[in-house]
């Protein structure tokens, strides 16, 4: 039995091992892989980047050193019309020249030598009796040329020098757009191979061919000078079937796969190309190196980690025993805590329900509170109505004896005024009868006069006895006017008190009126205030019905939750009972194997 339990054991330790150990390899492999594939990718953007700018070097190299004789050219070709004798083009030719790279600038006229043609050469070569620029491939080249624009030759070997060389010539024209000469420059091969090497110096990362190729893809720089301009590169490196103008017209080409890297471009304005290629194993072999050095770590790591975490779960083991005796503990004293519980939970069941049955009184009695409330409220609110329609009316009747009391003061005003005129009129009948007084004096006295004047003054008299007469009638007019306007004034006097008297009583109904507003407004705001009194006691009472209703509804729930934790409860109860006995049957088995460990420990000795 103890040999069956220790091979169990055995087995559950390397059940625990392995079942730690595989899924840490899994993940070492998944992030190794991803490690492998993303620096890769990253590998080749770098290298795809260092392709581009090799080439950008090689170009930029290339066509500074081109350019200038080039130019060199183009000036002597503009210039070449207007000079004829050979000593005036050789300066020209040596002026021209200056700014170019060294190389060999010459100039030969479309006459033959034999007929006294010209030729003209930096370098101050003598051409040999029977030799004939015509016949030479630069000349031929820029005479085919049919829009006469310069021309690059294939790579050659210079007459003179001895050098491998390609030459650019361009024809030179005259006002008449005739042919007169050819300009030419040699560029010496070597010094594209300078440049290359040069490029191949600096570039450490990259270590892999690189060559200059001409416009049909030959080789135009190449250690084993055979293969110069007689060697397709593309033919030799991807097979004689390859469509070389259809590789040529997708530049600038840059390929990175897993095994090679492979990159053509343009150069400039040239019809040359360069191109790059190489193993791309040489660049990775390293990197592969140091991922497979960071696997083998990492699965060092993993079986280390594992090693422990088994020590780990031994030692958790061990503790389980001493855990299992307070486990048993701690169940016996939940047992007796949830009985209580339960005991404790069945007595609360019992008070939420005498609670819910008043809760449910209280919400009955709360409607029918809330019924007669709202009977009062109605009441209320017909009284402020009735009480507002006689506040209105009486502040019509106020208004009515204001506007009345104002009427009957502006006719007193208007009487005061009429008396103030009357007055007035008075001033005017005294003055007109004092004038009248003193025409009647003034008339007496003509009257005298026209007298003792005799027969001369007859008829001044009568005209002075009417003026007299005419004074009299005056005055006697004047008597019955004093006479009616006493009578106005006495009427008007007696219109004035009896309008100030009726003034007086308006004013007193008037006060009356105002005061009975008042009360009315008064009653007016004591029955709007119940009227909303009732309406916030309506409000009140169907808050607290709502409060109740949701009180009882939370009671009930209470009550439903009481009885729920007390089935828990008695749930729990059994659980912990379960789990006491689970405990001691634990307590139990762990005495046990150490009992038959004891006795193993004997045996063996």
């Amino acid at each position: 039995m103890a040999k069956k339990t220790e091979n169990e054991n055995k087995k559950n330790t390397k059940r625990l091992f392995w079942g730690s150990f595989f899924p840490m390899v899994i993940l070492i492999i998944g992030a190794c892989t991803c490690l492998y594939l993303i620096s890769m990718f990253i590998i080749k953007q770098a290298v795809r980047l260092q392709i581009s700018l090799l080439q950008e070097q090689v170009t930029s190299k290339v066509v500074s050193m081109v350019y200038p004789d080039v130019l060199s050219v183009e000036n002597l070709v503009n210039v070449a019309p207007s000079v004829s004798e050979p000593e005036m083009m050789k300066s020209v030719l040596d002026v021209v020249a200056k700014s170019g790279k060294g190389n060999d600038v010459y100039f030969a006229s479309v006459t033959p030598l034999s007929k006294g043609g010209l030729f003209v050469d930096r370098l101050n070569w003598v051409p040999p009796k029977d030799w004939e620029p015509s016949g030479r491939v630069w000349f031929q080249a820029a005479m085919n040329e049919p829009n006469h624009n310069g021309v690059y030759t294939d790579p050659y070997i210079d007459q003179i020098t001895g050098n491998l060389c390609v030459t650019y010539s361009k024809a030179a024209l005259n006002s008449k757009g005739e042919v007169i000469g050819v300009a030419g420059v040699d560029i010496i091969l070597s010094s594209l191979d300078d440049i290359i090497e040069s490029i191949s110096s600096d570039a450490d990362t990259i270590k892999g061919e690189r060559y200059i190729l001409d416009s049909r893809g030959n080789y135009m720089t190449n250690p084993d000078v055979s293969k110069i301009s007689t060697v397709n590169y593309f033919k030799e490196k991807m097979g004689n079937d390859t469509d070389v103008a259809a590789t040529l017209g997708s530049v600038p080409i840059f390929t990175v796969t897993d095994t090679i890297y492979y990159g053509v471009s343009k150069i400039g304005d040239t019809p040359w190309y360069v191109v790059m290629s190489g193993s791309m194993a040489k660049l990775t072999s390293d990197f592969k190196r140091t991922v497979f050095i960071i696997e083998i770590i990492m699965f060092a790591f993993g079986f280390i980690f594992s090693v422990l975490n088994l020590l780990s779960i031994r030692k958790m083991r061990e503790s389980e025993k001493q855990l299992g005796v307070k486990l048993y503990e701690e169940t016996q004293n939940l047992v007796v805590s949830t009985k209580e519980t339960a005991a404790t939970s069945q007595d609360q069941s019992a008070a939420v329900k005498e609670i819910v049955a008043t809760m449910e009184d209280s919400n009955a009695l709360s409607e029918n509170i809330s019924t007669k409330i709202k009977d009062v409220s109605k009441i209320a609110q017909k009284t402020s109505n009735d009480v507002i329609e006689g506040v209105a009316s009486i502040a019509k009747n106020v208004e009515q004896l204001h506007a009345i009391y104002e009427a009957n003061q502006n006719t007193i005003n208007g009487m005061k005024d009429l008396n103030d005129k009357i007055e007035s009129i008075w001033d005017i009948v005294t003055l007109i009868n004092s004038v009248a007084d003193q025409t009647k004096i003034i008339a007496f006295n003509a009257e005298l006069e026209a007298t003792s004047a005799g027969e001369a003054g007859k008829k001044f008299r009568i005209v002075a006895n009417e003026i007299r007469r005419l004074s009299d009638g005056i005055i006697d007019s004047i008597h019955e006017i004093k006479e009616k306007i006493t009578e106005i004034q006495h009427s008007s006097d007696s219109l004035i008190l009896a309008s100030e008297s009726g003034t007086e009583k308006i004013t007193s109904g008037y006060e009356t009126a105002k005061e009975l507003g008042t009360k009315f407004d008064s009653i007016k705001s004591s029955s709007e205030i119940t009227a909303s009194s009732a309406e916030d006691i309506t409000g009140i009472i169907q808050q607290q019905t709502i409060a109740s209703e949701q009180i009882l509804i939370a009671l009930k729930q209470i009550s439903a939750g009481i009885e729920n934790f007390t089935v828990a409860t008695d749930n729990i109860s059994s659980s912990a009972e379960n789990l006491r006995i689970m405990s001691e049957t634990l307590n139990k088995k762990n005495q046990s194997d150490e009992k038959n460990t004891d006795k193993k420990s004997k045996d063996r000795s």
